[in-house]
């Protein structure tokens, strides 16, 4: 997807569970033409369903890219697999911007989370 350097480096939150993970892993083609455009349409699209609790991006060095998308339920699931413009995205994907990717859809029963402290204390030395 987009490159988020830009964006604060945080994963996404923990939620109550149940709710759905989907993981999405590819490695693209050199000709990217329009892709850009296209992810950034997708990540404001996504927002706008009823349902949709967050996304977390990486890259590898060798050009494999994850994706996780959360979502709070299978009808938050629904809209988004059959949204009319993501669809689209989707063919020209297939068509010319992935070499090979998969997707897995997993419901979360467990989660959790961890924030270092800010004002954690250092030891001193003396």
């Amino acid at each position: 997807m987009n490159d988020h350097s830009e964006a604060p480096v945080a994963p996404v939150g923990a939620f109550a569970p149940p709710y759905y993970a989907v993981v999405f892993t590819a490695v693209r083609t050199q000709h990217q033409h329009g892709y850009g455009e296209t992810d950034a349409r997708m990540e404001d699209l996504v927002k706008d369903v009823p349902g949709y609790l967050g996304m977390d991006h990486a890259q590898t060095p060798g050009g494999l890219g994850i994706t996780v998308g959360y979502f709070r339920d299978e009808d938050a699931l629904t809209r988004w697999r059959t949204d009319v413009e993501h669809r689209a995205a989707q063919e020209r994907g297939r068509a010319e911007w992935y070499e090979h990717y998969t997707l897995h859809v997993a419901k979360v029963e467990r989660s959790h989370a961890f924030t270092r402290a800010e004002n954690a204390q250092s030891p001193t030395t003396g």
